[in-house]
């Protein structure tokens, strides 16, 4: 029972004297004298609540988590952009005005004031966590690329400017995980401890922290639905999936364990069409990835990831079934670079690849990550199923770079030549090219690409040109132009004399530059 003591006004009194005692929603209220009597349960006539012990557990599990956000919100910060928009061949009269509160820029062309154009300044709104006591915090590269001023703002209220100090970004045609590493001037702070996320369960209690449309300090709670997941835009990617309410805003906020340790970056939600906010699927990146990149991206500004020169990809449970492996675990090897890492490692197509510097490899994106993350010259032994048989080899990776992607994609083409000839790159006339080209029933080779500004591009050689014959030699295959290249290059000849024949089967002698 609780009693509740009031002094009765004369009106109240003679209510209660008439009506005796009421029924509302459950609950009987009746009069005790001059004090009111409230049973907190139906039927209940004691003066004392009995708590359960399904009770004291739910309440002890609350309290662990009111107690774990007390300790955990400090660490976790607002981070405001300012960028500003370079707008050309813009209206007269009008101006782009940005939607706010968004982490990613959105603008409309609206009436300008006084008929000026001005440049719009785009503010944006994301969370970072900081990770160290003096002041450097990790956020998402997309939530401070390109700004102009970088402005964090602790769970106290107080500001700083931020430094930023490396990047590793993502997205279509670029490799990287979409983290950055900012730095303020301040001692003492938050910093909120690395969990290992490897070690993270799918169904384990974990709790978000952010900044969600502009809402400072936003606490969600949910649990992890999956790991692993992968994304089309984000090469390194490896996900933690959740369905903790994640929106705009919370991008490069913590994902929190019981324990009060940082197991993820909030990075992404799916969105059901549209501009919608979340709807139960989002994606953290991990903090085993993160704590591994951030001395590199401190020291160094980038990530240099190692690189191994092959096109794989997942072991499959009917592969694995037919190679009697005992768990669905591997990358097969589909192609191999020429003169990359693998090859001079003695790596061949249908390889399938166990083991990577002692690490048992669960799928093509574990190995990518594992290689990726060795370094540049790092050397490693690799585990290698061949014809049903284990064998041993030894790597030492490379750098990856754009350059030595883009000859690794021109080395494994069916036939394309490495030689290139003139800034020329040329391959075998397949029929489906020669359809294309209009080059049916001839014989030579194609110019597949030919470089900017190179001589051939000079002299207005394009694509789907078919060079027939240098200097006076027929050239039929991929084989004979080999040769005729190689020759050449051996020689002191500065010049070629070659013959083409254009889309519209046009004969061209033309003479090009080679030394």
């Amino acid at each position: 029972m609780l009693k509740i003591k009031r002094l009765l006004s004369r009106n109240a009194a003679l209510l209660l004297i008439l009506t005796g005692f009421t029924i509302a929603a459950g609950v009987i209220i009746y009069q005790g004298g001059d004090e009111f009597v409230v049973p907190t349960a139906i039927g209940d006539t004691s003066n004392e609540f009995v708590e359960s012990e399904d009770f004291q557990y739910l309440d002890r599990a609350n309290r662990a988590f009111i107690n774990l956000v007390k300790r955990t919100r400090p660490s976790v910060v607002q981070i405001t952009t300012v960028t500003e928009l370079k707008v050309e061949n813009t209206i007269p009269g009008f101006q782009i005005i940005p939607r706010q509160n968004n982490e990613r820029f959105r603008y409309e062309v609206q009436p300008s004031p006084d008929n000026q154009d001005t440049n719009p300044v785009l503010r944006g709104i994301g969370s970072g966590v900081i990770v160290s006591d003096d002041g450097y915090i990790l956020t998402n590269n997309h939530v401070i690329d390109n700004a102009s001023e970088i402005i964090v703002t602790l769970s106290d209220g107080k500001e700083y400017d931020a430094e930023l100090i490396g990047q590793d970004p993502s997205g279509l045609g670029v490799s990287g995980t979409d983290l950055a590493v900012l730095k303020i001037n301040g001692k003492g702070l938050s910093e909120l401890p690395f969990g290992d996320s490897d070690a993270l369960e799918v169904g384990e209690w974990v709790i978000a922290i952010g900044t969600p449309f502009n809402l400072s300090q936003t606490v969600t709670r949910g649990v992890v639905s999956a790991k692993n997941r992968p994304h089309n835009e984000i090469k390194y990617s490896n996900f933690i999936q959740t369905d903790t309410p994640i929106n705009h805003g919370n991008s490069g906020g913590a994902l929190i364990n019981i324990r009060g340790e940082l197991v993820g970056i909030n990075t992404l939600i799916a969105k059901n069409g549209g501009d919608l906010g979340n709807v139960g699927i989002g994606f953290a990146i991990p903090s085993n990835t993160a704590s591994q990149l951030l001395p590199q991206l401190i020291e160094h500004g980038k990530i240099v990831r190692g690189w191994l020169g092959i096109r794989m990809e997942s072991v499959t449970h009917d592969l694995a079934e037919k190679l009697k492996l005992d768990d669905v675990r591997g990358a097969v090897v589909n192609d191999v670079g020429r003169g990359t890492p693998a090859e001079k490692a003695g790596l061949r197509h249908g390889d399938v690849i166990l083991e990577f510097d002692g690490q048992t490899i669960r799928d093509s994106s574990h190995l990518m990550h594992l290689v990726g993350s060795a370094g540049v010259g790092a050397k490693a032994k690799m585990k290698v199923l061949r014809n049903k048989q284990e064998i041993q080899l030894s790597v030492k990776l490379d750098k990856r770079t754009e350059e030595a992607l883009a000859s690794f994609e021109k080395s494994i083409e069916p036939g394309v030549s490495p030689l290139h000839l003139a800034g020329m790159h040329v391959q075998e006339l397949l029929p489906e090219l020669a359809n294309r080209y209009g080059h049916q029933d001839e014989t030579g080779v194609i110019v597949k690409f030919v470089e900017p500004g190179s001589v051939a591009n000079r002299h207005g050689i394009t694509t789907g040109y078919l060079i027939k014959e240098i200097d006076y030699n027929e050239i039929q295959s991929l084989k004979d132009y080999e040769t005729i290249v190689e020759r050449l290059g051996e020689s002191n000849e500065t010049l070629a004399l070659v013959y083409f024949k254009d889309i519209r089967q046009r004969g061209r002698f033309v003479t090009l530059r080679i030394q």
